[in-house]
């Protein structure tokens, strides 16, 4: 019989108490202990990280050896407490559980927007189309937050805008929800020694920052003399020791930089405990098609974060081309949805169409409006997960739900129309079929 999650939550929090005694001889035990207590569930995972724990050789043995010694004891218990027991072992079954009884899609994650205002202007930037006047009130967000406890969600996103515009308000909400892990996109820049000492008192706030690749192509498109800004907010937070990562997103410009060994190396050297890397969406009016990926390039990109992330110390995410771990397409709240600095409900924070307004309808009603029951009931929109996308790789999909559902622009400063959108995805999702069908087919084999 499984114990309980109280059980379990403090059964971690001591096991994190006994880690610290003797962290080379009680990782092992502590392993053992999570044997014991999974009910043979998730042997897979458990045997990777036994490996990770006990071979010098593995790639991950140094970043275990990382979190112990580089990170502050008491974040890595709150954030391994919220995670794993709040946002997982708690929160999943109670999604599941009422995905069945209102069958409709109950996301793991909510990301939301505090504010459409930014300090920087970036190159095919699709925020940038938001306007800067939008923001979203704390007690909004609050109760966003106490809606999405109710149906199980622990996992909260910001992104924006430039969420930091608003850190005070960001420490606010996890002081009070301090049960949730809240993860920020952000440029970095605004990252300060007072508010480094604020996410150390809060402990539940993780920065992923944007990066570019190298100097060059970062300066490129985020403004002259930001990358130097990003390198000194995140040797603040490595000396501050806490945890953080970082998000790239890859064009047909930068493509090589962003994914080369040189740059995984160096994001390792800076202390970055993940990386998370984002394919170009050429969203908005102001969009620049030809920043998009070519097959060759996308390819390439596939290959190497793959490659990297068996051989180094770095957890590396592929938004794009990771699909067939979680499934396909995960927006409409399959896994999580997005709602913007004016409370509107988007499917995915790159699909700007709603039919429903966070100040409107509850959370709830959001996730059983037409479009997310368009979302719920066309997943996946295509059995190769390198085709996750019902915009950039199934253009025709997303037209077909904003035509049936009546859905609108929630883009109020140069509403794009869905037909503008798709016109700049249908060359490349012809394009990029017969190369994914071919790297879908290889990796079935293999």
């Amino acid at each position: 019989m499984k114990p309980s999650v109280a059980i379990q939550r403090l059964g971690l929090e001591q096991a994190f108490r006994y880690l610290y005694k003797d962290p080379e001889r009680n990782l092992l035990k502590l392993m053992d202990w999570a044997d014991q207590f999974s009910g043979g569930e998730m042997e897979p995972q458990r045997r990777v990280i036994r490996a990770a724990i006990t071979d010098p050789s593995h790639p991950y043995y140094p970043f275990v050896r990382r979190l112990l010694t580089d990170v502050d004891p008491e974040i890595l218990k709150t954030v391994a407490v919220n995670f794993f027991i709040n946002a997982n072992l708690a929160g999943w079954p109670k999604q599941e559980k009422l995905r069945d009884k209102y069958d409709c899609n109950i996301p793991w994650a909510i990301l939301l927007d505090p504010t459409s205002a930014c300090n920087l202007r970036c190159t095919g930037c699709w925020a940038a189309e938001y306007g800067n006047r939008l923001n979203l009130s704390i007690e909004e967000i609050d109760g966003i937050i106490h809606q999405g406890k109710e149906l199980g969600v622990y996992m909260y996103i910001y992104t924006g805008g430039e969420p930091l515009v608003r850190k005070h308000d960001l420490i606010r909400l996890c002081e009070k929800h301090n049960d949730c892990v809240f993860l920020t996109f952000t440029n970095g820049t605004l990252i300060d020694e007072d508010f480094a000492d604020e996410m150390l008192r809060v402990k539940n706030l993780i920065p992923a920052i944007s990066l570019e690749g190298s100097e060059a192509d970062t300066d490129l498109r985020r403004g002259l003399g930001v990358y130097q800004r990003v390198i000194q907010s995140m040797e603040l937070l490595h000396r501050k020791k806490l945890v953080y990562g970082i998000s790239s997103c890859y064009t047909s410009v930068n493509y090589d930089s962003v994914t080369s060994e040189e740059y995984f190396d160096r994001l390792i050297e800076l202390g970055a405990y993940f990386v998370w890397f984002f394919h170009y969406m050429p969203v908005g009016n102001d969009a620049v098609p030809d920043l998009l990926p070519t097959p060759k390039q996308r390819t390439e990109v596939y290959r190497r974060i793959r490659k990297y992330r068996a051989e180094k110390p770095l957890f590396a995410m592929d938004f794009q081309n990771d699909a067939e771990y979680v499934g396909g397409c995960i927006a409409g709240g399959c896994r999580y949805l997005h709602i913007n600095a004016n409370g509107d409900v988007d499917p995915c924070v790159f699909v700007h169409y709603s039919d429903s307004n966070i100040r409107k309808k509850s959370l709830l009603e959001a996730l059983r409006s037409p479009l997310m029951m368009a979302y719920h009931r066309g997943q996946p929109f295509n059995d190769n997960m390198l085709r996750p996308c019902p915009m950039l790789e199934n253009p025709e999909k997303l037209r077909a739900m904003i035509a049936q559902t009546g859905a609108y622009s929630t883009d109020l400063q140069s509403p794009e129309s869905v037909e503008h959108l798709c016109a700049k995805c249908d060359r490349y999702a012809r394009r990029w079929r017969g190369t994914a069908d071919k790297l879908w087919r290889e990796s079935r084999k293999g």
